[in-house]
């Protein structure tokens, strides 16, 4: 987010869980892209899946329409503005006021659905990955072919879910689809790391 939009980060989600077995609520992860005297506010998606089939898309549009709601909105913006972060972040300080004041709970959602930003994150098990030994241009032809397929499947499903969120076509979304070649492998190595640093503790 940081390296290809720019965002910095207002609310790292991980940091807030309640206890070590819950899930991040609501957005996975809160960014701001200041532009000038102007700002977007970034509420990221992230998913890993052992497939991109149909299915797994309707779950991913399923969370992601749940969390355009107007109570699930004020509530994403009640908890950027209750934290330090946006303080910490390296803008102006009239910036700062403006987007404190846009996030403020009495102000239209309405109002700020065309600075809203919707990152979906996508990593999934690839079968075509996983025979791959190089980045080929013919590999990389097959996956771009694929991943827009793929992207295309899950914006008609979103589209066809939207009808009950107010001013929809305001909200900008990004699709990143990443694939791997095992997710088995990967979560075990995650598990074996975050098992290591626990034990230092």
């Amino acid at each position: 987010m940081r390296h290809h939009f720019g965002a910095l980060p207002v609310v790292p989600k991980i940091f807030y869980k309640q206890n070590v077995q819950d899930n991040a609520k609501g957005a996975d992860s809160v960014h701001i892209v200041a532009d000038g005297e102007d700002f977007t506010l970034w509420f990221g998606e992230a998913k890993f899946y052992n497939s991109i089939a149909d299915a797994r898309l309707d779950a991913v549009v399923t969370s992601v329409i749940n969390s355009l709601s107007t109570d699930k909105l004020k509530k994403e913006n009640a908890i950027i503005t209750s934290v330090s972060d946006l303080d910490d972040l390296p803008i102006a300080t009239e910036l700062r006021t403006k987007i404190k004041a846009a996030l403020d709970n009495r102000e239209s959602i309405d109002n700020l659905k065309p600075k809203i930003h919707i990152p979906i994150l996508i990593l999934h098990e690839c079968a075509t990955t996983s025979g791959t030994k190089d980045l080929t241009d013919a590999y990389k032809a097959e996956i771009i072919a694929f991943h827009k397929e793929r992207a295309e499947a899950y914006y008609l499903k979103q589209i066809a879910k939207s009808g009950g969120i107010h001013k929809y076509s305001d909200i900008t979304f990004h699709i990143i689809l990443f694939p791997v070649p095992s997710k088995t492998k990967i979560v075990d190595a995650f598990v074996q790391v975050v098992a290591f640093y626990k034990g230092q503790l």
